[in-house]
């Protein structure tokens, strides 16, 4: 099976320690955010899981652990944006981060990499001509350290608009002049533009619109094939493959204006105070009210050998 960290915070970050003694005792409890008494029990073994996702802003806390996860393989989408502390108040500073990436590559190898620009947002500030500016200086760092570069303009939800309420929805004619460009420069470096969850027209001026999260990507991660069994929970507007995610929502201490996981910042400082970095818990302990469930867990892995044409 395949599990996933990030969707709802960025546990290398901020839970790095936590995530390490997770792996230490080979479990890990998650309540679901709907009904938080119902609590569901991973097994951490890399007899049962395929493949561990890591969604981060700040991988460099897992850095030292890296010797725990070995057994596993694994797959970093790792966020690096031009953006600064008015937009990103708590996220290192680009070069940090590109620095942290190319050594995280050296670890696992560039197939198990990718790099993340979004949300991509346009304003006075951050023009058109500014983004490919920068998303360049990226490309031509991260060269050789990884092969995709997924891209997402950013999305007006309803923490986005109560958090960041002068964001605008940017225009599908800027979206394929920019998208343009930056299949352009990444080309030209080596990688493959991904659109995330954007209109498939995108595709038509050179992007990739099969995926960043697909059954493919994760085969090649990891050198193998996958049965995947169906998964409902799959977003309607993309083919990404999205399951057993280990996070919370209301426990991400970037507190980046377009975030969507969080609900505000009282919320998220409430819920890291509760984090003991001991519980099989993420946020707090368990109680006498929470109902645990055994999730049901095999490998996916297909030992056959499969021709792709």
């Amino acid at each position: 099976m395949i599990i996933q960290t990030g969707n709802r915070t960025d546990i290398p970050a901020f839970y790095a320690d936590w995530f390490a003694n997770r792996l230490r005792e080979g479990f890990v409890l998650v309540r679901n955010p709907f009904n938080p008494v119902s609590v569901t029990k991973y097994r951490l073994d890399p007899e049962v899981v395929d493949l561990i996702v890591f969604c981060s802003k700040n991988p460099g806390p897992m850095l030292k652990y890296m010797e725990l996860l070995k057994p596993y393989h694994q797959y970093w989408f790792v966020t690096i944006t031009p953006y600064g502390k008015d937009i990103e108040p708590n996220v290192p500073d680009q070069q940090t981060i590109l620095s942290v990436f190319r050594e995280l590559s050296s670890v696992i190898g560039p197939a198990g990499m990718c790099w993340r620009y979004d949300p991509v947002l346009i304003d006075a500030d951050w023009t058109i001509e500014r983004h490919i500016e920068a998303f360049s200086t990226m490309c031509r760092t991260l060269s050789g350290y990884t092969s995709s570069a997924v891209i997402s303009f950013i999305d007006l939800y309803e923490k986005v608009k109560r958090n960041y309420p002068e964001a605008r929805t940017v225009p599908i004619s800027a979206q394929l002049s920019l998208t343009q460009s930056f299949v352009k420069i990444a080309q030209k470096y080596g990688m493959t533009v991904k659109p995330c969850g954007e209109s498939p027209v995108l595709a038509s001026v050179g992007a990739d619109c099969s995926g960043c999260m697909t059954q493919n990507v994760f085969e090649t991660a990891i050198g193998q094939n996958l049965n995947l069994p169906p998964n409902p929970s799959n977003r309607k507007e993309c083919a990404c493959y999205i399951t057993a995610d280990i996070g919370a929502y209301n426990t991400c201490g970037h507190f980046c204006k377009y975030c969507y996981a969080n609900a505000d910042r009282a919320a998220v400082k409430s819920s890291m105070q509760q984090h003991d970095s001991r519980s099989p818990l993420l946020i707090g302990h368990l109680t006498e009210n929470d109902v645990i469930h055994e999730a049901k867990q095999k490998s996916w892995i297909d030992p056959q050998l499969r021709l792709k044409l």
